[in-house]
């Protein structure tokens, strides 16, 4: 019987294979900037150049790209390109958003049925953070657009399934603009603010709760809600 030798792994594969588990285990979603590369060369007691290679490595898999001055991203799993033509697709023809939201009630239901199944304590806190910023802005007559956004990716991280989570940020890129008008345009009174946090702290109640079933309800009932709100504003857009 022959044996090959074994040969030592490169510490820059090692390290890319520890950021590679982080980013493929929901640690870290699409857009979001690795810790610089000082802080990475400290956290794994290595070189910089060392850290340098390793994100090389990710950034020729398609996991992350770095920018001059501006950090290392991790990028979606799926498919960039597609989620660019999908927002100018959107931002031409806004009747196609009302397509978007058609897919989200199916998704979404499902990544809070299966948050409630799996959320951490940590991904409960992360729920609960954002659902009192919503409570202070509420108290303070301020906009919660980006609180909402945050919740919706928390929800579909604490799934602990990458896919849902890739596919999720990725629609909710290309829905950005679309949304923020949405927000700005429809849900103007307290009354409206007051319906949506209580949509909100709903979902993460039965999450926390453990309560797949209430969760999913919970969900398709809020979606539902912002669909006809949706396509009030795209209504109104068009007939000006």
């Amino acid at each position: 019987m022959r044996f090959k030798p074994i040969k030592p792994k490169k510490v820059s594969s090692q390290i890319a294979d520890q950021i590679r588990e982080s980013i493929l285990g929901g640690d870290f979603a699409p857009g979001d900037k690795l810790p610089p590369e000082r802080e990475l060369a400290e956290m794994f007691g290595v070189s910089r150049p060392s850290v340098r290679e390793a994100l090389n490595i990710l950034a020729t898999a398609g996991l992350v790209m770095s920018y001059q001055g501006g950090g290392t991203v991790v990028l979606s799993l799926v498919d960039p390109s597609q989620g660019n033509a999908l927002s100018d697709l959107i931002r031409s023809q806004q009747d196609r958003a009302l397509e978007v939201i058609e897919v989200r009630k199916c998704m979404e239901s499902w990544t809070a049925f299966y948050a409630a199944e799996r959320a951490l304590p940590e991904d409960q806190r992360r729920m609960d953070e954002i659902i009192k910023g919503m409570e202070k802005n509420l108290s303070g007559q301020l906009p919660s657009e980006d609180l909402d956004a945050n919740l919706h990716i928390v929800i579909a991280r604490s799934t602990h399934n990458i896919v849902w989570l890739h596919l999720m940020q990725s629609l909710f890129d290309a829905m950005k603009e679309f949304q923020r008008g949405v927000w700005r345009a429809v849900y103007l009174t307290q009354d409206d603010q007051q319906l949506l946090f209580r949509h909100h702290a709903a979902i993460v109640d039965a999450i926390k709760q453990k309560n797949p079933e209430a969760a999913r309800e919970a969900m398709m009932h809020h979606l539902n809600f912002a669909e006809q709100r949706s396509i009030a504003y795209v209504s109104h857009r068009v007939s000006k």
